[in-house]
């Protein structure tokens, strides 16, 4: 044990999961159930991820944290329905030895650890965790969208999500920002609130404060966890109740 709750909890993930190594060649990590898919069979199994399609496009909305050397160590993905908005299925990935380094928020890089105190808790449904080297998780998140019909990405700031993915680079990727920030978009966004010319607020349009703007909840706190912080940007987009189509103008 090495004393530090957080990486033995992750080593202990690591060790149950990982039971063979990741094949570059393999085709889709979900097409062949009898497969060892990357050696991540148990926790990122084939029926781990069946849910109920609607007739609707499936979106995925992305969140990173980053280390101390401004390297990715956690991916967050929660998939939605881009009618409703609704999500219907959660993955989280942890980068192997990039968390090593420790961060800002490596205290929460444990799932099992955070205890949500506010009255906006986050649901992660079917969530699957996976820790590994950033080539297979990235495979893997490529191999998750497609299995998912996923093509569009949303992101809060999404280009520094976009700056630090390149191996996503090929899907759309859309601002949520973009338009939370924004008047023309975003309704609660009061007259008496300062803006720019352009209708952007010129303070406080991070996640916490417009998510707090959005909901009425001023005791709403940010995660800073990539997974729960994505189903929070999620909800951000829900809130907003705008149709898809209007995020083309946050697109990169």
């Amino acid at each position: 044990m090495s004393g530090n709750a957080s990486i033995d909890f992750l080593e202990m993930l690591k060790r149950n999961t990982l039971q063979a190594k990741s094949n570059q060649n393999s085709g889709s990590a979900y097409s062949n159930k009898n497969k060892e898919n990357n050696g991540i069979k148990n926790i990122m199994s084939d029926n781990s991820i069946s849910v109920e399609k609607t007739s609707n496009e499936l979106i995925a909305v992305i969140d990173t944290e980053t280390n101390w050397h401004d390297q990715v160590m956690s991916i967050g993905i929660a998939i939605a329905d881009s009618a409703s908005y609704k999500s219907v299925d959660t993955s989280y990935y942890i980068i192997d030895p990039e968390y090593r380094v420790g961060g800002i928020y490596s205290n929460v890089l444990n799932l099992n650890r955070i205890k949500r105190q506010t009255a906006c808790e986050s649901q992660l449904p079917g969530l699957k965790q996976l820790v590994a080297g950033r080539s297979q998780v990235m495979m893997q998140i490529r191999d998750y969208l497609t299995n998912m019909g996923v093509n569009r990405i949303f992101a809060y700031n999404a280009k520094f999500d976009y700056g630090h993915l390149p191996e996503l680079r090929d899907y759309e990727w859309y601002d949520i920002m973009r338009l939370a920030a924004y008047r023309q978009y975003n309704k609660a966004i009061t007259d008496d609130m300062a803006c720019c010319k352009t209708g952007r607020l010129k303070t406080s349009y991070g996640v916490e404060p417009i998510t707090r703007m959005l909901s009425g909840d001023n005791y709403y706190c940010e995660v800073h966890n990539a997974v729960y912080d994505a189903v929070d940007e999620l909800r951000i987009i829900e809130m907003l109740s705008l149709p898809i189509n209007a995020y083309q103008v946050g697109r990169i």
